[in-house]
C-alpha cells in the first residue's frame, strides 16, 4: 500500500506563541549563533563518522552542538515509517522541523542523512531556512561504500533482501549546489574533519557574541 502524507501539515486552531527568550537571546548567552549543516551521501560515506567527530571538536571550543543520526531517528521520531520514496520524504520533513526547533534553541546543528533525493533536500532547506542550511556532500564512490560495510546491507540489497536501497535499488541524486564537498575516499578522517571544523568555524564567527 502506497504511503500518503500531507506535505505542509498544520494542525487546526492553534497558535504560535512566542515568550521573551529567542533564539538571538539563546545565542547570546551561547556566544555563537546556530546554523544546520546537512551531510549527506551514500551510505558507507562517512557522514554520521565525521558529523560526531565535528561534534567533539567543536564541543572542544565550546560550541552548542548536536548530532541527529539516520539511524537514531528511525529507532523513535519516525520508527513509524518505510523506507519508500513517501516515507524518506516524511522521515526528513519531520528530521527539518525538529531540527527547525534546535536552531531556534540556539544550537549549532549537525545532521547525517542519506537525504537522496534534490527536491526532499530542498525542501529541509525551505523549512529550515536558506540564511541557516549549509550542505556538505560526502561524496564517496558506491565500491568503496561497500567495501566498507560492516553492516553487510549492501550485500542484502544486492540479493533482493532489502528492497528501496539508496545506490543500489534506489537512486541517489547528487547535491546540485553543495556547500562543501569531502571526497572521503581521498581524504583521511582526520584531514576531512579538520576542513569540515574550519569550514564552520568560518560560518559562526562572524557572528559570534
Amino acid at each position: 500500500m502506497k504511503e500518503s502524507f500531507v506535505l505542509n501539515p498544520v494542525s487546526p486552531n492553534v497558535f504560535i506563541s512566542r515568550g521573551s527568550i529567542d533564539r538571538r537571546v539563546r545565542e547570546s548567552l551561547n556566544k555563537h549563533v546556530s546554523k544546520v549543516f546537512w551531510f549527506t551521501g551514500l551510505s558507507g560515506s562517512g557522514k554520521s563518522t565525521l558529523a560526531h567527530l565535528v561534534e567533539e571538536e567543536l564541543y572542544q571550543l565550546n560550541i552548542h552542538t548536536y548530532t541527529f543520526d539516520g539511524d537514531n531517528v528511525r529507532h523513535g521520531l519516525c520508527g513509524d515509517l518505510s523506507f519508500s520514496p513517501e516515507g524518506r520524504a516524511e522521515n526528513l520533513r519531520r528530521i527539518g522541523e525538529m531540527v527547525k526547533l534546535f536552531l531556534d534553541a540556539g544550537t549549532v546543528c549537525l545532521t547525517a542523512f542519506i537525504s537522496p533525493l534534490e527536491r526532499d533536500r530542498q525542501r529541509v532547506k525551505e523549512i529550515i531556512g536558506p540564511q541557516d542550511f549549509y550542505e556538505i556532500y560526502v561524496k564517496c564512490p558506491l565500491e568503496v561504500c561497500e567495501s566498507r560495510d560492516v553492516k553487510g546491507l549492501y550485500a542484502l540489497a544486492r540479493a533482493g533482501k532489502i528492497k528501496n536501497y539508496t545506490g543500489i535499488s534506489a537512486p541517489y541524486e547528487e547535491p546540485e549546489k553543495p556547500d562543501l564537498v569531502i571526497e572521503t575516499h581521498a581524504l583521511s578522517v582526520n584531514e576531512s574533519v579538520k576542513i569540515i571544523v574550519q569550514f564552520i568555524l568560518g560560518i559562526l564567527h562572524p557572528d559570534v557574541r
